[in-house]
């Protein structure tokens, strides 16, 4: 079968900088077709959530470290998972170093334009993956994320659920203010700022307090538990989102889904009633027009982790330590064993 004909490279102009467009007819979403799938619908719209409507992207990704999760052939070719930015770019496109837990660093790209983001785009970036702290202090978040996380079988539905029955009323409790969005698929994302005074084990320690609260309020609906075999059919509470280099799809990006759809910031009102699959890279431009951004107050309410920090000692007294870290960590102090429960011999000759 003959290749596909290459449609003509283009220049964009974004915000006075000029940005190369390649081979824009390119299909990215199959289902969506030259209509409404191709790679100038996915840069444009990039375009859009970064120069109109208040820019609410660049709000979500300035100054952050941030990775790349490419698909240069679209959805259905080769995933690139890129953390390093990449060593041919424009001189508009910074940098900042970061450390993974291994000890080892790096340069990630550092967006500070919306030219850094088409320019990305181009390169057949879908999501962007940024990083929970500024690139003025690397070591400090000013972000905790809550990642409600749904097991096959179940839907977003039950994240919802769990998120204006147990979370909401929680953070009304605690006087904290949260800005939850989709995930795109059938998870829910919920950002709390915090003021940039704890590493990412103290910011970690306290996210896991306030998710075992959650797990405790849920009746039965969601955990923490690490291992799948522990969890059953209910929501887990991902806890590790808070590690040293994990990430979630930044707020207004768009997922790899094959209607293109968008990790989208909703007021709490409107969670009662959302379906991830309605937020499209069709259908956000629109709704930021009518309503604007949620997320766009997030900065006028960072908090202290004292609340939870003072519930992560409670939980200690009563004997709940520490979870375990993801496999690309080394082993933390105080960190349980990583061993699945069913293969956990020590574990066996005590029960």
């Amino acid at each position: 079968m003959a290749a596909a004909q290459r449609s003509p490279a283009e220049e964009l102009d974004v915000d006075g900088v000029p940005v190369r467009l390649s081979n824009p007819d390119k299909v990215y979403f199959p289902e969506l077709g030259s209509s409404g799938g191709t790679k100038r619908h996915l840069v444009e719209y990039y375009r859009t959530v970064t120069t109109e409507l208040g820019a609410p992207l660049l709000g979500a990704l300035r100054d952050r470290p941030t990775h790349l999760q490419r698909f240069p052939d679209g959805i259905g070719g080769e995933e690139i998972y890129q953390k390093r930015a990449p060593a041919k770019r424009p001189d508009h496109v910074a940098t900042c170093e970061i450390t993974f837990p291994s000890g080892r660093t790096a340069d990630a790209l550092r967006v500070r334009s919306a030219a850094d983001v088409v320019w990305a785009a181009n390169l057949g970036t879908v999501t962007f993956h940024p990083w929970a702290v500024r690139c003025g202090d690397v070591d400090r978040p000013d972000e905790l994320r809550i990642d409600l996380d749904p097991p096959d079988g179940t839907g977003f539905a039950d994240a919802r659920t769990v998120a204006l029955e147990v979370v909401r009323p929680l953070f009304d409790e605690l006087g904290l203010t949260g800005f939850p969005k989709t995930s795109g698929g059938r998870g829910l994302h919920i950002y709390l700022r915090i003021v940039p005074e704890w590493d990412f084990v103290g910011v970690r320690r306290a996210g896991i307090a306030l998710l075992r609260e959650i797990e405790r309020r849920s009746d039965g609906r969601a955990t923490t538990s690490w291992w799948k075999e522990e969890r059953g059919d209910r929501l887990f509470l991902d806890y590790n989102q808070n590690a040293r280099d994990k990430t979630i799809a930044s707020a207004y990006s768009v997922r790899r889904t094959p209607i293109a759809t968008v990790s989208t910031p909703l007021t709490w009102d409107e969670l009662a009633d959302a379906e991830p699959d309605d937020f499209t890279i069709a259908t956000v431009p629109d709704l930021l027009a009518r309503r604007g951004d949620p997320m766009a107050e997030l900065d006028d309410h960072a908090h202290s982790l004292d609340v939870l920090l003072e519930m992560a000692d409670r939980d200690a007294a009563d004997g709940l330590g520490d979870l375990p870290y993801p496999p690309t960590h080394p082993k933390m102090p105080g960190e349980p064993k990583r061993v699945q429960p069913s293969r956990d011999t020590d574990r066996k000759m005590t029960s």
